[in-house]
């Protein structure tokens, strides 16, 4: 038994989880610097620079700690957690290029210094990369559950692309978008940590539904945030779902419940995009109570998130994921 577990608190915060976990994720850290290296400058630059930048390495950790869960003794959880990352860093470098984002974590973007075609380029770069490395894993059912990943995760961006400056968005449609772009991949995460240990169906399935309502309520949090957090806690502009017209559930709410009004202001502002109504429609947002009712469902996805554990043997890594699940809503950035 590791020292981490000997010493494991009934009570996790974010600075124990990342004590908790210090030692396996630097096993992580270290597969994601050995495979970075390539024979071309910039590929190394640009990669170093987005996979450097300061993320919460949220994903990767959740490969870890569902594989623990389950018991898991070998190497492959460290692998499989940087193939994840891997394929979330390359959807940033594309998200950033389709949203023409300046920030990303508190700095700016690689699209914003090396140019689009340079992080297009270097996100397939990734993503061709995470595919190489999840074949040393030597498992079908593994290079499956990734692919299927991959596809969803961009079929959900092409979603919302096509909701974009569409004031008639429905909350369905939104639901379906933010399962696409984060939630999949959460799930695929958690899931990862049953295959690889041999888990039954039954745990797989658990750990499954743990990272899709875990993915949904961070999603939500998120989009939140967008409205009501300081652009340095949140790392990027504050308002920039507004300014790209992405009808997001506070939008979307406030749309629906408004007064005839607020609903003419907002279902311009998705028109239009930008950021000239800022303020009145982060006001109609509050006064709708939109902010209210999405944090609101993001407690009844972390909610979600926690029952699907239950299944689960104890342990403090099954402790750590229902910590994620209260953090993931709790958070301010």
């Amino acid at each position: 038994m590791t020292q981490a577990v000997t010493n494991f608190k009934t009570e996790f915060t974010i600075d124990s989880l990342r004590e908790f976990s210090a030692r396996d994720m630097k096993r992580v850290n270290r597969v994601i610097t050995e495979n970075l290296t390539s024979r071309v400058a910039l590929v190394n630059q640009l990669s170093h620079h987005i996979i450097n930048s300061g993320g919460k390495r949220l994903r990767p950790l959740l490969v870890i700690l569902a594989a623990k869960a389950c018991g898991y003794k070998g190497e492959n959880d460290a692998l499989l957690a940087a193939v994840v990352e891997f394929i979330h860093t390359a959807t940033l470098l594309h998200d950033d290029v389709v949203d023409d984002s300046e920030m990303r974590r508190g700095q700016k973007t690689a699209s914003n210094i090396w140019g689009n075609e340079a992080a297009v380029l270097v996100g397939d770069y990734l993503y061709s990369r995470a595919f190489q490395l999840m074949v040393k894993a030597n498992s079908l059912r593994v290079m499956d559950l990734l692919a299927n990943a991959t596809n969803t995760i961009a079929q959900g961006e092409v979603l919302q692309l096509l909701n974009i400056n569409d004031p008639d968005t429905t909350e369905e449609k939104y639901y379906e978008v933010i399962y696409g772009k984060t939630a999949c991949l959460f799930e695929a995460a958690t899931r990862l940590g049953a295959v690889i240990s041999g888990s039954n169906a039954k745990i797989e399935y658990a750990l499954k539904n743990y990272g899709k309502h875990l993915g949904i309520a961070f999603q939500l949090v998120d989009d939140a945030l967008d409205y009501i957090a300081d652009s340095d806690d949140l790392g990027k502009n504050t308002g920039d779902d507004l300014a790209e017209g992405k009808p997001t559930l506070p939008l979307i709410y406030a749309l629906k419940n408004g007064d005839k009004k607020q609903q003419q202001l907002i279902r311009n502002a998705i028109k239009n995009g930008g950021l000239d109504q800022l303020e009145a429609v982060s006001k109609a947002i509050l006064d709708t109570g939109a902010i209210k009712y999405t944090h609101q469902q993001a407690i009844a996805e972390a909610k979600l998130a926690k029952e699907a554990l239950i299944m689960l043997p104890r342990s403090p890594y099954k402790q750590a994921l229902g910590f994620l699940a209260d953090y993931a809503v709790e958070r301010s950035y």
